[in-house]
């Protein structure tokens, strides 16, 4: 019988949407069904498991999944020893301090004494405890931005994306504590045939990260700006120049990473670049 990779991802929402994009990337289909809680992959030896994204990291302490996708703050809070084989950089959101509109805040030494509701107690007393700031706190599974108007709790600490449930609840965001991505997790006594599939599937990961980080551009260029135009672009190892019927041009293929994309572009057109292309890349690997 195939040995096949077993990860969890969490059943439902934009982590899960995100998750299960950047594999369908990688190549590997798969139903996705969303009345099943486990099925395989059709050309690759992995198996799914959907589970909750807070039993995510159990789960692979456990050896029941051999890897997993999860926010780093569920990874943090649980503080299991698990390696963390990728930061996957997407499902962006920070962990922060909001109090009601009337708390005057100047800190985190404004909550000494005060009772602060989070889902996250680790991660919360471990930055008091780095402020010398002693607080109660109320560990909630749930709707915690309710907490102040019911006099539970005279603060919140909670996952913040938009703040748009901060607001509607009377809430003002005071200062961002942590900061979280999703990130791949892995069980650190893998066996060597599952260790080999693994390393298969993060090569597929990479090669697709990558990609997002690069634009493909191709253009035309008078000759006597090239090495002007290379010493801008720069790209991999060295842009691909091709001679054109008129001699006096050349066309250049090279990549340029994401961030630098517009300056190099502006620069590339005062050289006299014309015909400039640009394309997404879908894989990329060294």
């Amino acid at each position: 019988m195939e040995s096949r990779l077993r990860i969890a991802v969490q059943k439902s929402g934009r982590l899960s949407e995100k998750s299960l994009q950047i594999i369908r990337d990688c190549g590997i289909r798969f139903g996705s069904d969303s009345r099943l809680l486990k099925e395989q992959a059709d050309n690759f030896p992995i198996e799914f498991l959907y589970l909750r994204d807070d039993d995510i990291p159990r789960y692979v302490y456990d050896g029941v999944a051999d890897i997993g996708i999860v926010g780093r703050n569920e990874y943090d809070e649980q503080g299991l020893e698990l390696e963390v084989l990728r930061d996957l950089g997407f499902s962006k959101c920070r962990l922060s301090i909001a109090v009601p509109e009337g708390f005057a805040y100047e800190g985190l030494n404004s909550l000494e004494g005060k009772r602060i509701a989070t889902s996250y107690p680790g991660i919360l007393a471990r930055k008091l405890a780095q402020a010398h700031v002693n607080a109660r706190i109320y560990e909630i599974s749930g709707s915690v931005e309710i907490t102040p108007s019911i006099g539970v709790a005279d603060a919140i600490c909670d996952l913040v994306s938009t703040g748009a449930t901060l607001v509607s609840n009377g809430l003002r965001e005071t200062e961002a504590i942590y900061w979280s991505t999703a990130v791949m997790i892995g069980h650190p006594g893998l066996f060597a045939e599952k260790r080999t599939i693994l390393n298969r599937l993060l090569l597929r990961i990479d090669a697709v990260m990558r990609a997002d980080d690069y634009k493909y551009i191709m253009f035309n260029l008078p000759k006597e700006h090239l090495d002007e135009a290379a010493a801008i672009i720069g790209g991999m190892k060295s842009p691909t120049v091709t001679p054109l019927l008129d001699e006096a041009w050349c066309a250049v293929q090279t990549v340029v990473r994401e961030e630098r994309f517009w300056d190099v572009l502006e620069q590339l057109k005062a050289l006299g670049a014309q015909g400039i292309l640009v394309t997404a890349i879908e894989k990329m690997a060294d």
